[in-house]
């Protein structure tokens, strides 16, 4: 049984933790991947090794960092208020991270909306590329990007789709089992929105290698292949990383934490989750459709 439940007292103050060497050697080891990632898709092979360094460093700074938070939490020493900056934090989190996706969907529409029209007149025709046609996705100049195929709905987009729009059906029920003090239907179904969150990115991942292989869809195939990958890409990083996170919260139910008025590092899983979910209806709509 965890402490939250041996303990049910509550912090009557606002508990901050000590000097802590957490997010400096996080920030390390984020500066260190994404050296090591600009160094790799240059064809710098110390970059591969930087990078996985870097991955391998990021993952323990967090196990450690997050494992004090959860021992703060199940210790009883976070009141209502560090819950409420818990939420605002998660809340700003995600925020960002609208914005984000935000500017890569700006900068689609741009591409095909605004540079591609423009770049077809007969001005800048004569200027740029001589017998340029508006279609979208174009080759460029001719001679400069090879030819490729674009990847269409069907079928593993569509298949994706149907797996996220399943695994927050499946978190939601977890959720409310959850709330209804059900700890073992709970533990059912967010094992299963963990494992359709896997499959999600077996799934991409497979779609990736016939793209490169078949297609020969890669990320320098011009505009259009870097936006492809961009967002596709940014977007499956961020499903890894949600189902990372709902595999932590299923551990820590297996174990006994969370209590059903006592449970938002869950439900700030959850809020990850349902805004990835969002992110892809818009990937699959305006990428693979349109």
């Amino acid at each position: 049984m965890s402490a939250s439940q041996t303990t049910p007292r509550e912090a009557p103050y606002y508990y901050v933790p000590g000097m802590s060497a957490h997010p400096i050697r996080t920030s390390l080891s984020m500066l260190t991947t994404l050296a090591g990632a600009a160094l790799w898709i240059n064809y710098y092979m110390a970059g591969y090794f930087l990078f996985l360094i870097g991955v391998a460093c990021l993952l323990c700074s967090l196990y450690f960092w997050f494992g004090d938070a959860i021992r703060e939490s199940e210790g009883g020493l976070n009141s209502k208020r560090v819950d409420s900056a818990y939420r605002w934090s998660m809340a700003w989190f995600i925020f960002s991270e609208v914005m984000f996706f935000s500017a890569f969907f700006f900068t689609l529409w741009y591409m095909r909306d605004v540079t591609t029209p423009m770049l077809g007149d007969i001005d800048h025709q004569a200027l740029l590329w001589p017998g340029f046609a508006e279609n979208w996705p174009h080759f460029g100049p001719a001679g400069v990007v090879d030819s490729y195929k674009t990847v269409g709905p069907f079928w593993l987009p569509t298949i994706n789709t149907a797996l996220l729009l399943t695994s927050g059906l499946t978190l939601t029920i977890a959720h409310h089992a959850l709330r209804a003090e059900k700890r073992g239907s709970a533990i059912f179904w967010l094992f299963i929105t963990v494992t359709l969150g896997f499959t999600f990115v077996g799934c991409q991942s497979y779609e990736y290698i016939h793209a490169y292989a078949d297609l020969n869809l890669r990320f320098d195939s011009g505009a259009f292949g870097s936006i492809f990958y961009m967002l596709t890409g940014f977007h499956g990083f961020h499903v890894i990383l949600g189902s990372v996170f709902l595999t932590v919260i299923l551990v820590r139910l297996v174990r006994g934490h969370f209590t059903s008025d006592h449970h938002f590092g869950f439900e700030g899983a959850a809020w990850y989750w349902h805004f990835v979910d969002v992110v892809w209806l818009g990937l699959y709509m305006f990428v693979y459709w349109f």
